[in-house]
């Protein structure tokens, strides 16, 4: 029986997507920090970019190839920033510094709109609910899940730099449904690619695996063989996971009272409406919470 909802993080919960004004403001930022614990690039921010680039795509080549994640301390050091020489007693102690930064300034993030009304409407109903995300800093994805004010609702988060494994390594699925106390085919993950989400929840067993479009779906997917396992169900929208006869309806109004929604966090909302089932017919029942 399907207990149990495993989110991808970066594509799926969140909108996510970089341009050339993200990857400028990330340089930026990423000089400044150097600087400010005294690490100077010594050369122009175009060369800069260059370096830092190609430390990327090294990694990238490495990481993607074999589906295993590095730490900060290693990344960093080994390959962002290989070229420049930098003295590893002060750049050490700050490559989750940059980790954590890299991601918020390269990649535009925010919440889906429909993200908070979907993991309600799974918590009313039981259902458990985790995350497994590929992220190259350790502290990123739980750093956004508590901006975003989304932490209470998991009951576990599984990161590729924590684990060693990144996806569509079976590990990181298994490490996760070890973590979560339950078994692969009780479980629906929901992911926005097929290279990394589809691909590696099919082959740890998952019970199902749900695509939903991002705007990064067909850049991650771009080198994907044709006779890739397929989703089995592609949803534009979060809610689209639930079962129409109860998804959540929420309303705000003008007069509000401050509730405490499922996942413990503090919202001004009025009620929830639920459509339940009464035999041949179906009525909406009011709850407050």
């Amino acid at each position: 029986m399907l207990n149990t909802v495993l989110f991808d993080m970066g594509g799926t919960l969140e909108d996510i997507w970089n341009t050339q004004e993200t990857q400028a403001k990330a340089m930026d930022a990423l000089q400044k920090t150097l600087r400010a614990h005294g690490l100077e690039p010594g050369c122009s921010p175009e060369e800069f970019d260059r370096r830092v680039m190609a430390g990327l795509k090294e990694y990238k080549r490495w990481s993607e190839g074999l589906e295993l994640e590095k730490k900060p301390e290693e990344i960093w050091p080994d390959y962002y920033l290989k070229e420049f020489g930098f003295d590893w007693e002060k750049l050490i102690p700050i490559t989750e510094e940059l980790a954590n930064l890299w991601e918020v300034t390269y990649y535009h993030r925010e919440l889906r709109g429909d993200v908070l009304e979907t993991l309600e409407a799974l918590k009313a109903r039981g259902y458990h609910i985790g995350i497994i995300s590929n992220n190259a800093s350790l502290y990123n994805v739980f750093n956004m899940l508590e901006e975003y004010g989304i932490r209470g609702c998991m009951e576990d988060v599984t990161v590729s730099s924590v684990t060693g494994y990144r996806k569509p390594h079976p590990e990181i699925f298994r490490i996760s449904l070890r973590q979560m106390q339950t078994t692969a085919e009780n479980c629906v993950y929901v992911g926005d690619t097929i290279s990394r989400d589809i691909i590696g929840a099919k082959q740890a067993g998952f019970g199902k695996a749900v695509q939903i479009v991002s705007a990064l779906s067909a850049q991650k997917d771009a080198a994907t063989a044709a006779d890739a396992e397929k989703p089995d169900l592609v949803i534009q929208n979060l809610l689209a996971t639930l079962p129409r006869k109860w998804r959540v309806r929420v309303w705000k109004v003008s007069t509000v009272i401050r509730l405490k929604n499922s996942c413990g966090i503090s919202q001004r909302w009025t009620c929830r409406i639920f459509p339940v089932s009464t035999g041949s017919r179906s009525v909406a029942a009011r709850s407050f919470t």
